[in-house]
């Protein structure tokens, strides 16, 4: 930024039914409200796992305020466990040997050892950058030395530069680059010299290198000369030399309303990243980790809609694996003055006021430091997502009401409950699967719209929760019972798939134990079978289909133990068909593309007159126009018609612009004639 995831001993199975087991008010409860959304959470369903580093935020040289005890503590309030310098753009301009920012303003006291001082009050650990725009890999080295033999102070995560792709190559500079070449090769080729010259002084340390977000600007452009978009380019030459990729998210949004629908991508926007990481960088899957160091929004940044955007984007990056995210930033200023859901809004990306004023002194900030609406959505994340913690599947009927939840280690449960209804309370009915709650009236914390603080005290049931309009609530559940002796949860899955198979194994457990498959479906699993061996073969599912998957383990007393980490495979599509697509994205602006589809009959006979069928992956993709057939959508469904023949072995070709707002999830399945088809 500039300034500004019954007992049966048979290995192979099918078995789609639906365990659900919802909970019912206890003996002597009151009838619960009138309920008009429903959420069910399912700790069989596990997620990623809380790192210590989940909770973060930018800090950055022009804030005077930058390791002031006040912030520290306001910080460590909140549950900040990563602080970032020196701050977005100004990091490929600062040089930290003799602290200064050529070009840009830098504030007293704000030097390296004034934020690491800060940081070890918060509690947190550092994130830092290293300057690639206007720096060297041996003045970053030198930083590296300094930190972490000279002072001690263990700094382990390191990213090499900023926004790097804002450097002009695609035809937008933002970011200082005084290389020659600013195109993603030379970007890739200078990660893998900074990486060895700073790992030559602390080879513990982790490196990180600039990629860009699915669905961000410039995701799917393949600058001039180049041989892939920025993300192919620098994982493919670099990725052997880094741990994580850095990137950034700011989904914009014109409205509120808007701007709260956006966190439904991140998912796919996961989902596509990891894929790009497996499928470039080479190595181990996973090896990779990913951090996302900025995030914010366009409108209400200060008030309501920013809070709910961060509680609802905080978790499901962490959901999803990222291993920190970072709000941008702990101090800003004054923006765009605005009214949002009645509430004065002062356009500050900062999370703190910065008790400035405009320059006519008509708007002027509340006190210096005074938190914003964000700081509180923050806190309650800090509550909600603790080192350790497994986050685990949660559905809602509802739109307007998200929701997340995370096991802990204990047992407890707590569960995320977002309304982003500026209007109205929704009375949330609440479904547990894999989980009893105890019957006890449940301790909440709940932040309002207008409300200067989160409020504690006890309200609803673990079956009912009204939420107030605007509001996000912290429930924490305790079990109806503890298993101390349960099973440990069963190690990471892994999978051999075809077009409708997948055979899942695991690591063995204890003698004795029997596992249980789940197929994650929201906050109700599907159990996929039960075995009392250490793998599993699923039938019947369907070509080209995503399906996340959890194994349980349960002794012989009948006590399951918690999920395993989540597997996600896709299937394929089947070899040897009567037909084969290739489909291809050609040429990729940001926000549309061109796609071509190649069509073969494999057939021994004449397809006379045909029907080509794919559905889009998500809700943000559209079909724009089509060619050299007859083209319609209907909902996601998008259908290709031609009265022309196509002989055995014969091509056609068709083609189309297709439109996007969110992560591009390419289609993979295509039928002819309602016959799956091979896809290349």
């Amino acid at each position: 930024m500039q300034i500004s995831l019954r007992r049966r001993t048979v290995a192979s199975v099918v078995l789609l039914a639906l365990g659900t087991a919802v909970i019912t008010a206890p003996p002597g409860a009151q009838a619960a409200p009138a309920t008009d959304a429903r959420v069910d959470i399912d700790t069989r369903a596990g997620l990623a796992t809380v790192t210590d580093t989940a909770v973060g935020v930018n800090h950055a040289i022009w804030d005077a305020q930058l390791g002031t005890p006040a912030v520290a503590d306001l910080l460590k309030d909140a549950g900040v466990r990563m602080l970032r310098y020196p701050g977005g753009s100004y990091a490929d301009i600062y040089h930290w040997k003799d602290h200064t920012a050529p070009g840009g303003y830098v504030a007293p006291n704000t030097d390296f050892d004034t934020f690491l001082a800060g940081a070890r009050r918060t509690g947190a650990e550092p994130m830092i950058i290293a300057n690639y725009g206007t720096g060297t890999a041996q003045e970053a080295a030198d930083w590296v030395r300094y930190a972490n033999v000279t002072k001690g102070y263990d700094a382990t995560y390191w990213t090499i530069g900023n926004e790097n792709y804002g450097n002009g190559h695609y035809g937008a500079a933002w970011e200082a680059d005084d290389h020659a070449d600013k195109s993603p090769k030379e970007y890739a080729e200078n990660v893998v010299a900074y990486s060895r010259a700073m790992k030559a002084v602390d080879p513990t340390i982790k490196i990180g290198a600039v990629l860009t977000m699915p669905g961000n600007w410039p995701d799917g452009i393949v600058g001039g000369g180049d041989t892939g978009t920025w993300n192919q380019e620098v994982l493919a030459r670099a990725g052997a030399a880094i741990d994580f990729a850095d990137v950034h998210w700011y989904p914009g949004g014109g409205t509120p309303a808007e701007t709260l629908t956006k966190p439904a991508q991140i998912q796919d926007a996961a989902y596509l990243l990891r894929q790009q990481i497996d499928r470039y960088a080479g190595g181990t899957p996973g090896r990779i980790g990913i951090s996302m160091t900025e995030t914010n929004v366009e409108v209400g940044r200060n008030t309501q809609p920013g809070a709910l955007f961060l509680a609802d984007v905080y978790s499901g990056l962490l959901a999803q694996g990222v291993f920190t995210v970072q709000w941008w930033n702990v101090h800003n200023g004054l923006g765009t003055v605005s009214t949002v859901a009645g509430q004065t809004d002062y356009g500050d990306y900062g999370l703190l006021s910065s008790g400035n004023c405009t320059a006519d002194n008509s708007t002027c900030q509340p006190a210096l430091n005074t938190p914003f609406a964000p700081y509180h959505a923050l806190s309650l994340i800090g509550d909600l997502a603790r080192a350790g913690d497994q986050f685990v599947g949660t559905g809602s009927d509802n739109a307007l009401v998200s929701a997340h939840a995370v096991r802990r280690a204990g047992g407890d449960l707590a569960v995320l409950l977002i309304n982003k209804d500026p209007d109205a309370e929704h009375t949330v009915a609440l479904n547990y699967n894999g989980f009893t709650p105890g019957a006890a009236t449940p301790v909440v914390e709940t932040f309002t719209n207008g409300a200067g603080s989160v409020t504690t005290a006890p309200s609803g049931t673990a079956g009912s929760q009204t939420l107030p309009p605007y509001s996000i609530r912290l429930v924490t559940l305790h079990p109806e019972r503890v298993d101390a002796a349960a099973p440990r949860a069963p190690g990471r899955p892994t999978a051999t798939v075809t077009d409708r198979t997948a055979t899942i194994s695991w690591p063995a457990g204890a003698a004795g134990l029997k596992y249980e498959v789940y197929r994650q479906n929201g906050g109700i699993s599907a159990q996929l079978g039960e075995t009392t061996g250490t793998s599993l073969t699923v039938r019947n599912l369907e070509p080209g289909h995503r399906y996340t998957i959890n194994v349980l383990a349960r002794d012989g007393s009948g006590r399951p133990s918690p999920a395993s980490p989540p597997l996600t495979i896709t299937t394929g599509t089947p070899a040897g068909a009567a037909c084969t697509v290739k489909f291809r994205d050609t040429n990729d602006w940001g926000s549309g593309y061109v796609g071509s589809i190649d069509i073969t009959n494999n057939a021994a006979g004449t397809v006379g007159g045909w029907t080509l069928a794919f559905n889009w992956p998500t809700s943000w993709q559209d079909l724009s126009s089509g060619w050299n057939a007859t083209w319609s959508q209907s909902g996601r469904t998008v259908r290709v018609t031609s009265d022309a023949g196509l002989a055995p072995g014969a091509s056609t070709n068709v083609g189309f612009v297709g439109s996007y707002s969110g992560p591009n999830v390419l289609p993979g399945v295509f039928t002819l004639n309602g016959t799956v088809c091979t896809s290349e």
